[in-house]
This record gives C-alpha cells, structure tokens and sequence, in this order.
C-alpha cells in the first residue's frame, strides 16, 4: 500500500496496469506547447550515473510489500512485486517512456508496425536476433504463439486474470524466417503494443498445468539482465542473480534482493543497515533528511531539550529544597544521556541515506457509491464534486513534500501521456453555491426535519453545553473521556466521536455551536440574541445540515487505518470540511488494511472512499472495466468489473469500444477524451492528485530511485566507483 492512498492493484484486472502499460524504458517523447497532454509534472529521480562510474558488482538491497505468491503477472493474485521482477528477468515488446508512452525496446524488438488493416490488421514483429532464453534457445513465434492461445480465453483450464487483446486474435504464425512473428487480428485492435509483455516463455504458456502451477514459485527460462536465483518464502526474500546470457549491456550488480519489510518498518530497516533502498512515507523521509542536516539546538549535554518538569526537578535542585528532586534528576539526565546515544546512533545510520522524489503512475481519487442511498442521484454526486477544492487538496498532500502540486484533471491518463486533456470542465469548477443548488433541486434542504435519533443527540449535546454553564465541567469531560474510549477502532482519538464510535463531521456539538456564535457575534450580533439560553445558536443557512424526508444527508466515509495512511486520512478531513460547508455531513468510518478494499471498496459498502488507481498508456484496454457501465449477471447480482463505484453509462462503453477498434491514432486519443468528459459529467468518482514516490536510496547508489513513469534500467543499477563524485547534479 502506498502512504498516501491505497491502490487496489491485489483485486484489480491482474497487473494489466502494472506490466501492459507500466514498463518503461526510453526518452520523453517531445510535447508541443499546443499539446493537451502537456508534459509529465516531475522527472525521475534516480541519482543518474554513467556505467563507467558504477562499480561491477554487489548486492542491492530492495524493500519491496511482499514475496509474490506468483511470478506470472497473468494471475489474479499477482501483485507489485511480482512486476518487479518481471521487469528484471523477462522480454518486454513495448515499454513506457519517461512521459507514460510506449516505446519499442530494441533489446527484443528490430521493428513491430501493422503491415495489413484489410480485410484483416496484421502486426508484423522482427525480432533481435541476439535475443534468446536462458537456455539457449531463440525467443520466436512458438513463444508468441504459446502465450496467445494462454490469454485467448478460449481454453478454460488456464487459470488467468484477463485476456483483453489476446482474444482478438486469429492466428500467430512464423514469418518469412525465425526472426520475424506475424499476428492476425479477427478484431482491429488499437492497443497492439500491449501485447506480449513480459512474454513468458512457452515451457510456462504450452499446457494449462504449467501456466497454472510451473511459474508460481520458480522461473526455470528467463531472458532479461538477470534470472530468478531464488525464493525464500521463509526468510522473505527474492533473490534476482546476473544472467549470463543476455546480451544487452551486463548487469553492473551480481545480485538484486528484493526483502519484504512492511512499511512501517522500513525506519528500523534503513537503520540497521539491512536494506539499500525503500519506498517510505513521509515522516520516514523527514528523518532521513533530518539526518544529513547539522545538528542545531538541544541539551548543552548533547542531548535533547529537557521537558518542563525536568526544568523543575532541576531549579529544586539548585535550591536546594528537594532531596529527592536530586535522585530523580539524576535519573532524568541519565535517561537524556542514554535517549540521546540512541538517537544519535539512529542518525548517524540514516546519514549514508538520501531522499529520491518524484510522482508516482498512479492518482488517488475520492469514489462515490452510486448504487444506492444519496449518492445514486447524480445531482448529489455532482453537489459532492462542486463543493470541494481539489488545489487546496493536492497541496495539502504534495507541496509540503517540495512536488508540484496540481490535481489531476482525467481519470484515464496523466500529464504527458498522449491521452491526457483536463477534461474537469465537464464537471464544473469549485462552487459551493452551485452545490448547495444541486442539493436543493434533489431535494435535500437546509434545517429539514430529521430522525428522532437524531434530534436525542442533539439534545444530549445541548444538556452537555448547559452542565459546563452551571459549573459541571469536570464531570462533563470525564464524562466525555469515558465515552470517546468507548468508541472502538472506528473512533480512533477523535475527541468528537458519537455515541457508536462513529465520527460525524457536523455533529460537533458545543464546537459548532461557538463557531456559529462568534460568526453571529463578527456579523454584529450577539450571543443568545436569537434564542434562549442553552440553545443552539442557528448555524448559518448556507452551511445547515440536509435532510429529505426526515433522513439526515449523511455519507459514509471509509478509510483505512494502517500506517502511512496519515496523508488520506488528512485529505478525508479537509473533504468532509468541504462537505460540511454546503450542509453535507460525513460519518468516518476507520477499518483495517487487510478488510478496506475487499470488504468495503469490493463489495459496495461505502458512500465516499480514497483509491488509488495506476496510471496506464493503453486506457481503451485497462480502463474499461474501471468505468464499464454494471449490467445484470446470470445469478442476479451485478458485475460491476472493477467499476467499484457502479457508475457507468452506455455512452462511455461505446466510447471505448471505438477507441479500441480504431487504428488512426489521433482518433483514439480524441475518442478517449471524450470518454474522460462523460466520466467526469457522471461525478462517479474525483482524480484528486497524482501519488507521491518517496524513496530513500544510499547516497551512492545509482540509477536507482523515484522512477515515475520510466521503467528501471536493472541492468544499469550499482554503486558508484570508489572517488566517483556522488553529488546529485
């Protein structure tokens, strides 16, 4: 999980926007200042290094989420890692440039183009000829043809996760020699170069029992810089070693270990010295840099400042007055003594550590259910996307991180990749009066009747502010404490926690109500003008709670609970804020990692949520399914793919399908903004900002780091040579 958003990669359309679209190798395609796309917000940052100023051999040390229980990226429980090391070890037809385009990899490929459209599309592929297996044999057509008949769909007893592109395929044939591979199309299909990367060899894709089980735990044949040494599912590792029959440019590492930590972990890891590299959260990345900065302030001793009550022993001391003031000063500066020897250890470890930074493929989103409750009317998920302030939310997450902070403006590419366009205006801009509207017309009104639920803790809340008048403060926060420790997990420390643990944005009580009075009060008014005393001072209309046929207008708001889940869940609190603002109340719901997407995103049970999805240069193809309009299955239910939001309109999925039928290029990204624009007009779900990428990195290793869109170069990986110059330029 990211520390900003948690990216349904586990339960989405297996990798297809981690391996199709997220591979990446080459220069950034140049952008016309006419260009909607525009260029990429951030570059990569990877301390660049000539290969000549990297030492041969080593091992790096990367902290990746988890061992993979799959090494074939086609299986539905695939994950990051198991990408990881299919970019390492497997051929790669098309990957990513440094703008999220694909680019052809003239490692495996001379050429691929479409040589036919009539009556059939044909891609013809010729391939390198120094390209082949660890084993010795030449990658070919058998390869390709292997991998087709796995993802066609058409065999059952393949266990895969997908097999968009692959089951538009006719035929896949052999060329006029070995080097060339001819692939017929039954369908025009504009998203080719997504095809057949990685391509796995055809001992993996030839029979059902090995694609199921023969690349679960080991990869026999690979053909890449390196190959798979070893998995360790006990010690947490995987083990990548230097292949010693590529033939691109060797390895500059012997080894690549790619070691499970959990990310809240990775601070004690970069410490101990037991990893080379990690992607880490922001306040990892604070101590990392706090680390390399002189030391500043503090204890004369060489400790930390001392508390007040130190100060206080201390001062008794000196006077003179307390016996015991003395040992337990003694003690004190002993503790300081020690705590500062740890800390400066600490510090001294993370010394040999810098902070790489840049923005990461992917965004986080706020999602709104569709399916039911409010949020099934359009106007209120439009109302909801009006009212908040998607600049102020990008900021809050990325400008204190030092990285440009603008929200996104598509749900199907970002800037700089071809299909990218701010096509937010179909939307509309922030207003909170054009929400409040929208609300009116759906017939949610200010100060409406409620449930009798919710007028008794209203006046519970009253009863609580006239206890604190007539002298019963302390009872009343004892009271309070008692009932916010009452609250569960869902409560967390939330001091406004309701009766069921839950906290209701809105349902503040006495701190409401002082805000409204001293809003009257900056208005000329004064308090208790309006009413008696003890009761509430009206909240300003504009900002009045909703209701509709005596229901609150109350969402869900669910968010996860893990750590490095601090940005989301102050991005959720600056949203509800927003919300509150033209009358809209959240109830935040905090849930555990493990049950957040599968029991809540998954399977509906949620009003508003944050996600992230992966960034992807092939949108006809991986970003369907997101936003495929839900339809009826056999059973009943619905198949909502992975549109977890069920919105959808059959406009959208015709969009789609012209995009991916078309082979003009131009008219593919034009058709796939178009689709972006009704996406946004049906206010199913926000882009908010693209994800940061922290990555903490030992100062000389190189061309290692906060990648972006850019695939790593694993074969240009080392540390750098003895006296080579390790600053960053």
């Amino acid at each position: 999980m990211s520390h900003d958003g948690v990216a349904p990669r586990a339960v989405m359309r297996s990798v297809a926007f981690l391996t199709a679209g997220a591979l990446a190798v080459t220069a950034l395609t140049a952008c016309s200042s006419e260009d909607p796309a525009g260029k990429p917000l951030a570059g990569q940052d990877i301390a660049p290094a000539a290969r000549d100023r990297v030492a041969d051999g080593g091992t790096l040390r990367w902290a990746v989420d988890s061992v993979p229980e799959t090494l074939n990226t086609f299986q539905s429980d695939a994950d990051a890692t198991t990408t990881r090391v299919a970019q390492a070890v497997l051929p790669s037809m098309f990957r990513m440039d440094a703008a999220g385009r694909p680019e052809r990899n003239p490692l495996y490929l001379e050429s691929a183009e479409v040589v036919d459209t009539e009556p059939r599309q044909v891609v013809l592929y010729r391939l390198n000829q120094q390209a082949v297996w660890s084993d010795g044999r030449e990658i070919g057509a058998a390869d390709f043809a292997a991998q087709w008949r796995a993802l066609s769909g058409e065999n059952t007893a393949y266990w895969t996760a997908r097999n968009a592109g692959y089951d538009r395929i006719e035929r896949v044939e052999r060329g006029r020699n070995d080097l060339e591979v001819r692939v017929t199309f039954s369908r025009p299909y504009a998203d080719w170069r997504s095809l057949f990367t990685p391509l796995y060899p055809k001992d993996v894709m030839g029979t059902p029992d090995s694609f199921n089980d023969g690349a679960r735990r080991k990869l026999k044949t690979t053909a890449g810089p390196f190959a798979v040494q070893k998995v360790d599912r006990d010690g947490d590792e995987v083990t990548l070693a230097r292949n010693p029959r590529w033939w691109g440019a060797p390895a500059k590492l012997s080894r690549i270990v790619l070691r499970a930590v959990p990310r809240e972990e990775r601070t004690a890891a970069l410490t101990a010295g037991t990893v080379d590299l990690a992607e880490v959260d922001p306040a990892t990345a604070r101590r990392v840099t706090a680390a390399a900065l002189p030391r500043t302030g503090g204890d004369p001793r060489g400790g930390p400042g001392r508390t007040p009550a130190q100060a206080l022993r201390s001062w008794a001391v000196a006077k003179g007055s307390d016996a015991r003031a003395a040992r337990e000063e003694a003690a004190a500066r002993e503790e300081v003594r020690a705590a500062a020897a740890g800390h400066r250890r600490r510090q001294r470890a993370l010394r040999g550590f810098e902070v790489r930074k840049s923005l990461e493929p992917a965004y986080t989103q706020l999602a709104l259910n569709g399916a039911e409750g409010p949020l099934a009317d359009e106007r209120v998920r439009r109302a909801v996307a009006r009212a908040l302030d998607r600049e102020d939310l990008a900021e809050a997450v990325l400008k204190p991180l030092g990285l440009p902070a603008e929200p996104v403006g598509s749900h199907l590419a970002l800037a700089g990749q071809a299909a990218y366009a701010d096509n937010s205006g179909a939307l509309g801009g922030p207003s909170a009066k054009e929400a409040r509207a929208l609300l009116a017309e759906a017939g949610w009104v200010p100060g409406g009747p409620v449930e009798k639920e919710k007028r008794q803790k209203e006046e519970k809340a009253n009863k609580a502010d006239k206890a604190d008048e007539t002298g019963k403060t302390g009872k009343a926060e004892r009271d309070g404490g008692e009932a916010a420790g009452a609250g569960g997990e869902k409560a967390g420390q939330d001091e406004s926690a309701g009766d069921d643990g839950t906290y209701i944005v809105g349902e503040d009580g006495k701190a409401r109500r002082e805000a409204d009075r001293r809003q009257d009060v900056g208005r000329g008014g004064a308090p208790g003008a309006y009413a008696p005393r003890g009761t509430a001072a009206p909240a300003d209309a504009a900002s009045a709670p909703r209701a509709k046929d005596g229901k609150a207008l109350t969402l869900r708001f669910v968010l996860p609970s893990g750590a490095g889940t601090e940005p989301l869940r102050t991005v959720a609190g600056r949203i509800s804020r927003m919300l509150e603002r033209v009358g809209v109340r959240t109830e935040i719901s905090r849930v555990s990692d493990e049950s957040y997407f599968k029991d809540h995103i998954a399977s509906g049970h949620y009003d508003l949520a944050l996600y992230s999805w992966p960034a992807t240069a092939f949108p006809a193809t991986d970003a369907r399914p997101v936003y495929a309009k839900p339809v009826p299955a056999a059973d009943g239910s619905l198949n909502v793919e992975q549109n977890y939001t069920r919105v959808g309109t059959d406009q959208v999925d015709q969009l789609f399908d012209q995009a991916l039928s078309t082979l003009d290029e131009g008219e593919a990204r034009s058709l796939i903004r178009k689709a972006d624009s009704r996406i946004w007009a049906a206010a199913g779900s926000i882009p908010l900002y693209q994800r940061p990428q922290l990555v903490a990195a030992r100062e000389n290793l190189a061309n290692a780091g906060a990648f972006g869109f850019r695939t790593p170069v694993y074969e240009d990986m080392g540390f750098l040579k003895k006296g080579a110059d390790s600053s960053r330029t």
